[in-house]
């Protein structure tokens, strides 16, 4: 199993491109189900999570091409086996996406359960709750979702809670139903708006993405499309963590400060020089860091994503500061690690309060889940000596060529098996 060796103590300095976001891909990858012209995309990650899905895509009769570097052409004309198989779904969540596109299309979906997830309850009836709303018959057996439908219905429907793949998977169903769809609080992340984007350019019909009320006017059919994936917000967050941490300066291209506003802010209160370009950004950290409390809040407040970053550098930072999560329980489960590290932070439910020591010291820890993972990289690039990451196969899930990309920062960072 690959692991990461960091040997801490350098400024990351200079410039490095950030990737698509793997968070829009995950959708819009589903998207091509709803229509049986070539979906042309632009700007992918190559990420274990976008394989997985492209392996998912291609059992069931999706072509799948690939168009230079960051380039893929999917063609939904051979769509024949609306199945989500439980081993191609266990090991990722985002798999119940193809659900609502495929009841839309098809008319029938199986799909397997998602396993569960280290960082808490993900629950999925939300989106059954919706189709069967849409007029969805919708059966739960031997730990696959089985969903009916003629023709999805338009339907006013009002999840209980905010829920991101919720929003996506039922926009997704409702593009094709007959009549029009109102969806009420609505995720209004950046990534619901792009797949919206990539949607309208097939010929859908959908006002208020980026809202909490959307709209959606069914259509007959949709055709194909040419979509660039928006950049990677955490992605830049935690680069910009990273630089910030380490007492660095650093420009991030191909990216937006437009989707990172909380965290700029953040970042900003903790004596960081920000400077934005339409899409660029530069960091430059003060010689030491100010503690900033925080609160995880769905979009646009702070991203619960960000959350085990900021941990870090509050780690190092000069104060005491108060981390509350609000999304997700068993979420501070990088926090043992970071103690391993000598970091000072007490858990109390869910807050933890975190003390700013003068340094960290080198040790071996272990990933528990996608951005505790970040959160140990950037304890690493800080702390005296060698740090060595276990189980880094969940890095490897969010962040593209991670070691090449702190490399060409100036950090001394390789991947060891």
């Amino acid at each position: 199993m690959d692991k990461l060796i960091i040997t801490g103590g350098t400024s990351l300095n200079g410039e490095v491109a950030i990737s698509g976001a793997k968070n829009a891909a995950l959708p819009i990858l589903c998207a091509s189900l709803l229509t049986a012209e070539p979906l042309h995309l632009i700007n992918l990650p190559h990420l274990n999570d976008i394989s997985t899905m492209l392996r998912l895509l291609a059992q069931m009769g999706v072509g799948v091409t690939l168009d230079g570097p960051a380039g893929l052409v999917l063609d939904g004309g051979g769509l024949n086996n609306p199945l989500a198989p439980y081993d191609l779904v266990k090991t990722m969540r985002a798999s119940i996406l193809v659900l609502g596109p495929l009841v839309a299309r098809c008319g029938e979906a199986r799909v397997s359960l998602p396993g569960g997830c280290a960082i808490g309850a993900r629950p999925v009836d939300q989106h059954i709750k919706g189709l069967q709303a849409m007029g969805a018959e919708v059966t739960v057996e031997a730990g696959y979702v089985h969903a009916k439908a003629k023709r999805l219905k338009g339907a006013r429907i009002c999840t209980d809670m905010v829920t991101v793949t919720g929003t996506e998977n039922l926009m997704m169903a409702a593009v094709l139903a007959d009549g029009e769809t109102i969806i009420e609080n609505a995720a209004r992340e950046p990534e619901v708006v792009d797949l919206a984007n990539c949607l309208v350019s097939m010929g859908a019909q959908i006002s208020g993405a980026g809202t909490d009320v959307i709209r959606i006017r069914g259509v007959e059919r949709l055709s194909g499309a040419n979509h660039r994936i928006m950049p990677d917000r955490i992605e830049t967050g935690t680069y910009l963590c990273a630089a910030a941490a380490t007492g660095g300066d650093v420009r991030l291209t191909q990216t937006s400060a437009a989707y990172l506003d909380a965290v700029v802010d953040k970042l900003m209160d903790a004596g960081c020089e920000i400077t934005t370009e339409r899409d660029a950004i530069r960091l430059k950290a003060p010689q030491r860091l100010k503690a900033v409390s925080l609160r995880t809040a769905p979009y646009p407040a702070f991203p619960t994503d960000m959350q085990a970053q900021f941990m870090a550098i509050n780690a190092v930072a000069d104060g005491v500061s108060t981390i509350r999560e609000t999304i997700f329980e068993n979420r501070f489960m990088h926090a043992n690690e970071l103690q391993r590290l000598g970091a000072d932070i007490q858990i109390e439910g869910s807050n933890a309060i975190v003390r700013g020591v003068s340094h960290l010291e080198g040790a071996t820890v272990m990933a528990t889940d996608l951005r505790a993972s970040a959160s140990l990289v950037i304890a690493g690039l800080v702390a005296q000596g060698e740090t060595t990451i276990d189980r880094i196969y969940h890095l490897d899930r969010g962040y593209e060529r991670i070691e090449e990309k702190l490399s060409k920062l100036g950090a001394k960072v390789r991947r060891a098996h």
